[in-house]
């Protein structure tokens, strides 16, 4: 099961991305067990990420893995905020820069890294291959 929630905003984000992002995690050969997007602003992930991960700055997403085997679960914490800054500043459409980080999420709960170069240029690699499936 997927479910969509806000913290500090209003319901706002199209979720008809449920079918899709299922999708991604079959392409990928796992098992959907429950996923919860929380969709937030800054501030809130902000503190998220302080009192989480010990980080002190914005992230437009952060990833609670509960996988077990091949059955993904996790939390994904998504700045809707950051989501719309970085969109201006890579000149891309607002939808496309979700999708993107929605499918980063999902990833990262298939077993996906992105802390070294290579790593993220592989996982930057899939999140366009899902992109490209979303059409």
């Amino acid at each position: 099961m997927i479910q969509f929630f806000y913290e500090n905003l209003p319901e706002s984000v199209n979720t008809d991305y449920t079918a899709w992002l299922k999708d991604i995690i079959l392409s990928e050969g796992k098992k959907l067990g429950e996923i919860n997007y929380i969709f937030c602003d800054d501030e809130y992930l902000l503190k998220v990420n302080q009192d989480y991960l010990q980080h002190d700055y914005y992230t437009d997403i952060i990833t609670f893995d509960y996988v077990k085997g091949k059955t993904i679960s996790g939390e994904i914490f998504v700045s809707l905020q950051r989501i719309s800054d970085n969109a201006s500043t890579l000149a891309k459409d607002y939808e496309e820069e979700l999708r993107r980080v929605l499918a980063h999420g999902i990833l990262h709960l298939c077993g996906y890294k992105d802390k070294t170069e290579e790593e993220e240029k592989g996982m930057r690699e899939k999140e366009d291959h899902y992109l490209a499936k979303y059409n």
